[in-house]
């Protein structure tokens, strides 16, 4: 069984029991812990937002240092998380905060170049997430061997073009799909936001297995720093493909 997210997958739960049975993970801690990192998430991305909205001045002093800076010390974050699970009750809240700052001064932005758009792609990640939550629950959508290796191929795919996008780019190659409010860029941004989408489904689905084998504890705090990887995915996802709509009218 795997997840296309990259931070939580079948594997990591199987090491985890690897370091010693103690009290067992439970599907209502996660969901504990992913509230609790989301409110560090908002909360951080709010201040920043307040801060953003004070004088001209202000904002070139602050933006830039502190939305690069958060982005790179997120992606370290990221990675210690993903290779030293056990650290996750302290690594997953300093990455909510630091996705928080991320988020706020991006979203910021955004919202300037299109008004409203940044409320926008709260409610539609959300949303997203109850529906497929609700569906998942209902049994509407279930995690099938073939479900599970078309999105783990469609996250690999995507994240590969990425990869190789950024590369030529340090080049001065420029591979307009991403950004562009053309068709096809529209087309790309939506298949992306589905895929991101149903990467949610295959963490629920991983969580509820790892719940009745009885991985450790400190995995909820894992669970719920996964499931925000692929919701602040998610989210900039929207961002991008509302951007380009608004960019059709």
């Amino acid at each position: 069984m795997k997840s296309g997210n990259p931070v939580l997958n079948q594997r990591v739960f199987s090491q985890a029991g690897a370091y010693g049975r103690g009290e067992a993970m439970t599907i209502q801690g996660a969901v504990g812990k992913t509230f609790i990192l989301l409110i560090l998430t908002f909360g951080a991305a709010l201040w920043v937002w307040s801060e953003i909205a004070k004088p001209e001045a202000e904002l070139l002093k602050f933006l830039m240092p502190a939305v690069t800076g958060s982005a790179i010390l997120g992606f370290i974050v990221a990675m210690v998380t993903s290779f030293k699970k056990e650290w996750s009750p302290v690594t997953a809240p300093i990455y909510a905060v630091l996705e928080g700052v991320f988020l706020g001064g991006m979203a910021s932005l955004m919202n300037k170049a299109y008004p409203g758009i940044a409320i926008e792609a709260v409610a539609l990640t959300f949303g997203v997430l109850f529906c497929l939550l609700a569906a998942y629950q209902a049994g509407f959508i279930r995690a099938t061997p073939t479900f599970m290796r078309v999105v783990v191929a469609a996250t690999m795919a995507i994240a590969l073009f990425y990869i190789v996008t950024m590369v030529v780019g340090l080049f001065g190659i420029q591979i307009p799909l991403i950004n562009s409010s053309s068709g096809m860029g529209i087309a790309f941004s939506f298949v992306v936001v589905i895929v991101a989408a149903l990467n949610l489904v295959l963490d629920f689905n991983l969580i509820e297995q790892a719940a009745k084998e009885g991985a450790p504890k400190y995995m909820e705090w894992y669970s719920a720093f996964a499931l925000l990887v692929t919701l602040v995915w998610l989210y900039i996802e929207i961002l991008r493909l509302l951007a380009k709509l608004s960019d059709r009218r």
